[in-house]
């Protein structure tokens, strides 16, 4: 009883610095909006993902800060925080391995695929890898809560996976290796050793321990 407070102990602190961790996040790219809408959104322009260019690969760590209007960073925010605080309410430190990973393969998978010199930018990618990631944890995991969370998150959000499909003027490219990624993170950063209850021993077990321990004694 007492491992099991302490771990629902542990799982609250996680949750707590999830949700601030989402907050800062959120109050981040907001900040850097503003800054970029003053500038005319000349910084989307000049660190935003430029395809097929070698100069632009440092940008992949700029682009998913970056917004072309206030309804793209709208359409943005309420998705990152939802999947963003499931992703992480489980542990900060797995949270952030996933992040890096959909950054750099939403971004090189976007390089690739779009068409040369297409300027991308914007949160989407990172959106979708935590939607494949929420998506998927729980069957890798094997926690049943997590399993539900997916369902339900799969089912509520179901018009997402339109994002997906190949369709103009939207970055899908970045949404579909965003998605790829965060199933792949669910594999990759999946809890290892799960805690398995140990099964009492059976009292033949326990009898024929004691005669061995006599016996040895010479008892």
């Amino acid at each position: 009883m007492e491992a099991r407070g302490q771990s629902a102990e542990i799982m609250v602190a996680e949750a707590r610095k999830a949700f601030w961790l989402m907050v800062g996040f959120l109050a981040l790219i907001w900040a850097v909006q503003i800054v970029n809408w003053t500038f005319g959104y000349s910084l989307s322009y000049q660190y935003g993902l430029r395809a097929w260019t070698p100069s632009s690969l440092p940008d992949i760590a700029s682009a998913p800060f970056l917004h072309w209007s206030w309804e793209h960073i709208e359409a943005n925010s309420g998705p990152l925080f939802i999947f963003g605080f499931l992703s992480a309410y489980r542990g900060v430190a797995r949270f952030l391995g996933v992040t890096g990973l959909i950054i750099v393969v939403s971004g090189l998978g976007a390089w690739f695929t779009s068409s040369p010199m297409t300027v991308g930018a914007g949160a989407s990618g990172v959106v979708f890898g935590y939607f494949g990631y929420v998506l998927v944890r729980g069957a890798f995991d094997r926690h049943l809560i997590d399993i539900v969370v997916g369902v339900v998150m799969a089912l509520c959000f179901a018009y997402q996976f339109t994002g997906l499909l190949p369709k103009e003027g939207i970055g899908w490219q970045a949404h579909l290796f965003g998605f790829l990624a965060g199933v792949l993170g669910g594999w990759l950063f999946r809890d290892r050793h799960p805690h398995a209850p140990k099964a009492p021993p059976s009292p033949d077990t326990s009898r024929s321990a004691l005669l061995k321990e006599l016996d040895d004694l010479g008892l």
